[in-house]
């Protein structure tokens, strides 16, 4: 990587120099703090998008972004499953996918909210390039 860079544009993982100088930020937050605790709920990631410190660092941005999108892809599934629900012989297979469903998101939730804590730019598939373009990264 080329020096003063402070994440590898390939892979997101944060090179040696940023992970030894991981300064808190004017808030009294790092980054990798603020991009975990943008993921506890929606409202830390409006905060962190709303507050001036945090919503210059361009890592708070995206995964404060990725969280809002996720939020919004969780809530569109669970209203599709809802919808499924009450289809006749769909609705009596919904009630074996509703655990699955909810382990995969609380798995996922979890990986997001780690590797946002190691420094990383963790992406999900379709929800981390929007969050990407948002962020301007």
């Amino acid at each position: 990587m080329t020096e003063g860079v402070a994440f590898c544009p390939a892979c997101g993982r944060a090179s040696a120099v940023a992970a030894q100088t991981a300064q808190p930020s004017t808030g009294g937050l790092a980054d990798n703090v603020a991009g975990a605790l943008a993921y506890v709920t929606i409202i830390p990631a409006i905060i962190f998008l709303v507050l001036e410190p945090f919503n210059r660092s361009r890592f708070v941005r995206f995964h404060a972004f990725q969280c809002l999108f996720f939020a919004l892809a969780w809530f569109a599934l669970s209203i599709a499953m809802n919808i499924v629900v009450h289809i006749p012989i769909f609705g009596w297979l919904t009630l074996l996918l509703w655990p699955i469903i909810g382990l995969a998101g609380f798995v996922i939730w979890v990986v997001l909210v780690l590797k946002a804590y190691q420094g990383q730019m963790f992406k999900l598939p379709i929800i981390g390039d929007l969050a990407e373009k948002q962020a301007g990264v």
